[in-house]
Parts: structure tokens; sequence; C-alpha cells
């Protein structure tokens, strides 16, 4: 099956979303492995139906009165994994794979990046927002920081720890203590991204495996 069958196979009702004055709906684009909000546009009925018959993001650009196709330019497009619509079916969610992973044509990996003046990246899931923590401690050494000594002890003291963290998950497991596994678990990924940090490995790259087998 192709990406844009895939797509269309949603059978999403066009024509029965609730489509504004003007004809158009919000679209909010959302990073299909991590959450993160990229940016949100406006779709009206013909292009909600491009997007669904090309499997890339067609949006309606009101200043141009135009079509828009994200990415074309750039070529940061974006490949579509799901469309939602809410309970009113007034508002699209579109789930996508960001290609360059940049949506904001500011250079930005996200449209959402304001807060207080400053460009702050959006948050994302929990996994990844302690990821980019621990990428932060390894490439900008904090004098008392656990995960830094981590990282100076290299690979012996990070798999020594992730050894024992696997051990404590199998005794909590035993014990049958849904706290205990929990507080567990949670240790066992921290040094496991630790590991993947210290190997310089993306944690994207971690999701993209677990979505194939998910396939």
């Amino acid at each position: 099956m192709s990406a844009s069958e895939a797509i269309s196979a949603q059978s999403i009702p066009v024509e029965k979303i609730r489509y504004d004055d003007r004809g158009l709906v919000a679209a909010i684009v959302q990073d299909y492995l991590d959450g993160t909000v990229l940016m949100m546009a406006w779709m009206n009925q013909e292009s909600l139906q491009k997007t669904l018959e090309t499997g890339e993001t067609w949006f309606w650009s009101r200043s141009r009165q135009a079509f828009w196709n994200k990415g074309a330019t750039s070529g940061h497009i974006q490949i579509v994994k799901a469309i939602r619509y809410d309970c009113d079916s007034d508002a699209l969610l579109v789930t996508v794979e960001q290609i360059g992973d940049i949506a904001c044509h500011t250079g930005e990996r996200s449209c959402f990046h304001q807060i207080n003046g400053g460009v702050v990246p959006p948050p994302a899931d929990t996994l990844s927002q302690v990821f980019a923590v621990i990428c932060d401690r390894r490439d900008h050494p904090s004098e008392g920081s656990y995960t830094r000594t981590l990282f100076d002890g290299g690979d012996n003291k990070i798999l020594k720890k992730i050894g024992e963290e696997a051990a404590e998950v199998v005794m909590a497991c035993k014990d049958d203590d849904a706290d205990g596994i929990a507080g567990e678990v949670a240790d066992l990924l921290f040094h496991t991204l630790v590991a993947i940090a210290h190997h310089q490995v993306d944690l994207k790259a971690v999701y993209r495996k677990l979505q194939d087998r998910r396939r």
C-alpha cells in the first residue's frame, strides 16, 4: 500500500468537516515520533483532499489565496502518518514525519519556539525532554552532575549501572510492587538514555525502530 493509499484509507469525511465562514479549518501539525507540535496552518476542503491523495501536507494561504505544499521549496516536506478531527469536527490534528526535522521558515524545528522573548524548543514527550538534558550534560559538563560522572566513567560505568538497574526491575516485578516497578523502570530508562547519548545515537532512531516493529 502506498503512502497516499494509507492516508486515504482513513476515510476522513472531507465533506463533513465543519469549515468556518471562509471555508477553512485549523490544522495542527505534530511530529509522529515524539509528539512535538510543529506548526499550525489552514486547510480548506480541497487542500485536505490533496493531503489525503498525496500523503503530504497541503494548506491554503490566506494571504496569497493559493494552495501550498509544505516543503516544496525547502525540501522539508511532511509525510502524513495520520489525520484526526476533534469532537466538533472543526479542527484537525495531522501527525507527520517531518523531513529535515525543520518545520518553521525561520529554520527552527517548530514554529512554536518563542517564549518570554527567547527561543526555546517546544516540549516533546518526557523521554525526549530527559534525553535533551542528558545530551546537554554530555556537551556542557557541569560540576557535581551525576550524569556527567557517568559520561566520565564511559561504557564501564554506564553499562554496569544498566545491569544493576535491570536487576532492580526484575526484583521489583518479583515483589509485585507497582510503585517500585515504576521507579526502577524510570532508573533503567534514564541510564539507557545515557548509554545511547554516550554512543551518539539519536533517541528518534530508537522511536523509528519501535514504529517499524509496531507495523
